[in-house]
């Protein structure tokens, strides 16, 4: 115990320094208190609300899992609070996306989670992978709005080939980027933790993958697919069900249960944005591209390369000049950061202004957190695009 108590004091001075007050004091109390008993569910952490509310619903019934970044935090530069250091020490299962979202963990995760499984998302086989697009202005494209999807399933268990429902014009947007989101640190494997976490990063720019992951910065917004919502159900159910055997049967029909609820959102989704599917618009940045290839949809271009960088006064005067040349119909923000650059950049091109939030950060979190994200996303597309935003 005084080896993971160490452990503990060392992990957060490397992956996010906080003074030694009372939260740290009480974070480790916590962790000297013990493993669970051995009749408890899995103690699961996850990174973010919608990787979060996928694995609540393959618990429901067992038990919660706990999420790291509430509300409308980016996890591009995310410092752990002691208490949120203690969950990941006693955590059984981490789900995380990767380092090329949570760069916070790249470094850490293997000191701050020791004993758990680290499940990341972005090393899953199966999964639908695109790049991120170079540059801030993108082609227009013409969509043959093909939004088909596959209804035959099976017991839940054998769907490989899931990513490629609704991914139409997948071929059309595998650009690169140097969007900083961090790194792709691509394993073969669900166990990440036996991997050596130290070269996060080393293959993601100049290489081409085997499995055929896309070359070039990989795109982390891989939840915003339903198709890759469906594997990651899969894979938690998986997992889980290899921790806790006991709840194995439970965990996975609540994943076979939640995919189909999922191909049913998928095909309400799909007829919301048939009419405005063709209509440009730019988005805050690259983030929605996997949403737009599941359902044809016409973004042109994005405001920033990086969030956390704003762009110059020159670029800002040219994205005015690009906004009335593509004759894009709305301009979307983040609720995540301030407001201003849009409205400045909409100001007297007659373009509309949208939300969009591919986090939920306004979102309660639990089982419903993620349909309710992406159909917000459809809600939100759709009316500014048709005119009622």
């Amino acid at each position: 115990m005084a080896a993971k108590l160490r452990t503990l004091s060392l992990a957060l001075s490397v992956a996010a320094p906080v003074a030694l007050t009372a939260a740290l004091t009480a974070a480790l109390a916590t962790v000297a208190a013990g493993p669970a008993r051995a009749d408890e569910a899995p103690r699961v952490v996850t990174t973010i609300a919608p990787l979060h509310s996928l694995a609540a619903q393959v618990m429901q019934g067992v038990g919660e899992p706990t999420l790291l970044i509430e509300g409308g935090a980016s996890p591009h530069a995310y410092s752990l609070r002691p208490s949120e250091a203690a969950a990941l020490q006693r955590a059984d299962l981490v789900v995380w996306t990767g380092p090329a979202l949570e760069s916070f963990l790249a470094q850490g995760l293997e000191s701050l989670a020791p004993d758990a499984r680290h499940l990341e998302i972005l090393a899953l086989p199966g999964l639908g992978l695109r790049a991120q697009r170079e540059g801030a202005e993108w082609e227009s494209h013409d969509h043959a709005h093909d939004h088909a999807h596959d209804d035959g399933h099976d017991d839940g268990h054998d769907h490989d080939d899931d990513h490629d429902r609704g991914h139409a014009h997948e071929a059309e947007h595998q650009h690169d980027d140097d969007h900083s989101h961090g790194e792709e640190h691509a394993h073969g494997e669900e166990h990440a933790h036996e991997e050596d976490h130290g070269d996060a990063g080393e293959d993601a720019h100049g290489h081409d993958h085997a499995d055929g992951r896309p070359e070039g910065a990989l795109d982390p917004h891989v939840w915003l697919a339903p198709a890759n919502g469906q594997r990651i159900l899969e894979a938690i159910a998986g997992a889980l069900a290899e921790l806790d055997p006991a709840h194995a049967a439970r965990y996975r029909q609540n994943a076979a249960d939640a995919r189909a609820r999922l191909d049913a959102l998928s095909d309400e989704l799909a007829a919301r944005l048939e009419p405005v599917a063709d209509k440009p618009f730019i988005v805050f940045h690259d983030a929605y591209g996997y949403f737009e290839e599941a359902f044809g949809l016409n973004a042109v271009g994005s405001v920033t390369v990086s969030p956390e960088q704003a762009p110059s006064a020159r670029r800002i005067a040219e994205l005015r000049e690009r906004i009335e040349a593509l004759g894009a119909v709305c301009l979307f923000r983040e609720p995540q950061f301030a407001p201003r650059l849009v409205e400045t950049l909409a100001e007297g091109t007659g373009v509309r202004v949208g939300v969009l939030d591919p986090l939920g950060a306004d979102l309660t979190p639990g089982p419903e957190a993620y349909a309710q994200l992406l159909r917000g996303l459809a809600l939100h597309l759709a009316d500014c695009l048709g005119g009622a935003g």
